[in-house]
């Protein structure tokens, strides 16, 4: 095993790449190491653009966010939050209302640990090391149950996440079984990778990943299976649409090449 930093968690082989590491250099961010590095370069390579469309859907996460604490949403669960970078959703619903209240989850050890530096003092916001496909695991975490309330309305959000999941292990069921633990009025924020809009670039994209031997590989979905899994919520306007789409509030939130902004679909639901 490559000899890691001494900030990186016990046990985490950074011979081999890690989606969230590689999310983190696309986005400019400084904890990946060199085979994160790689494997986004040669994505880069085969489909240009991609750390435009990175960048775009992660300015949806803020327009969702400031979107539910209009409406009154004031705690959050952010499953596959991934490595910290500007503008969490801690930091986006605490300038909202320094009162919001938010859990982050994800799998990945170096996630997990600079979420827990980033959050240190701070009392209304925590992380849980655990699966999206355990949504009992999370739900019923220490974390949780201290700082969100499920007979309350809460924010939900799954970015950049359910393309991870394959078919076979039943996404659109995954997503049902956190609905039903969330209260009525409650909200789910959801971005996902689409080949509707792409050529053959963005399949030799998924084959760089899959040769990476990532343990995470793409499910790509047409905007009728993304639409599926919003099953049980009510769309707000303006639906699923392109990330780049979804109430942009200036230049900043839309990437200069168009099929950059229609890679990902992105929508919220309300829970009647």
């Amino acid at each position: 095993m490559t000899r890691s930093p001494e900030w990186v968690p016990p046990g985490v082989d950074i011979s081999v790449p890690s989606i969230a590491r590689t999310y983190d250099f696309m986005l400019g961010g400084g904890h990946n190491f060199a085979v994160d590095r790689a494997v986004g370069e040669e994505i880069e390579r085969v489909m240009p653009g991609l750390r435009d469309s990175a960048r775009v859907s992660r300015a949806f996460l803020g327009r969702a966010v400031r979107f539910m604490t209009g409406q009154g949403i004031r705690q959050f669960l952010d499953i596959g939050s991934g490595i910290p970078t500007v503008a969490n959703v801690h930091e986006v619903a605490q300038a909202q209302d320094p009162d919001c209240r938010v859990v982050y989850v994800d799998r990945d050890p170096v996630a997990v640990a600079h979420s827990e530096l980033m959050l240190a003092g701070n009392d209304r916001a925590a992380v849980v090391q655990a699966d999206i496909r355990d949504p009992e695991k999370i739900l019923d975490s220490p974390q949780v149950r201290e700082l969100i309330d499920l007979d309350e309305p809460l924010g939900l959000l799954m970015l950049l996440m359910l393309h991870w999941i394959p078919d076979e292990s039943g996404p659109r069921e995954l997503v049902g079984r956190y609905r039903t633990a969330l209260a009525p009025g409650s909200f789910f924020a959801m971005t996902h990778v689409t080949g509707d809009h792409q050529g053959e670039k963005l399949g030799e994209a998924t084959e760089v990943i899959k040769e990476s031997r990532s343990p995470d590989q793409v499910t790509l979905r047409t905007h009728a299976e993304v639409s599926a899994l919003f099953a049980g919520f009510e769309l707000v306007e303006p639906g699923l649409v392109g990330c780049g789409e979804w109430r942009p509030s200036g230049p900043a939130d839309i990437a200069d090449a168009a099929a950059m902004n229609m890679l990902v679909y992105a929508g919220i639901g309300r829970k009647s």
